[in-house]
């Protein structure tokens, strides 16, 4: 290295801080997508469980009324 590269100064940490503040900026625009996806995923699985046992509790009343009609 050079004697000139050693040195720093109040300019070269003033750059170094906003191009590290423009790596957070990106980071978190990333981060904020992902908790969007994670959301949705998870409000879309919450939604298919209402789903499964709602079929699930039409398929126990249909199972009760075949037995009955059966049982006659």
């Amino acid at each position: 290295m050079s004697e000139d590269s050693d040195k720093v100064d109040i300019a070269f940490i003033a750059r170094a801080l906003r191009e590290l503040q423009s790596e957070v900026r990106v980071m978190r625009d990333d981060i904020n997508v992902l908790a969007a996806m994670v959301q949705r995923l998870d409000g879309t699985m919450v939604g298919m469980i209402n789903e499964i046992r709602a079929i699930h509790a039409q398929h126990s009343r249909m199972d009760r009324r075949v037995r009955e009609l059966e049982a006659r």
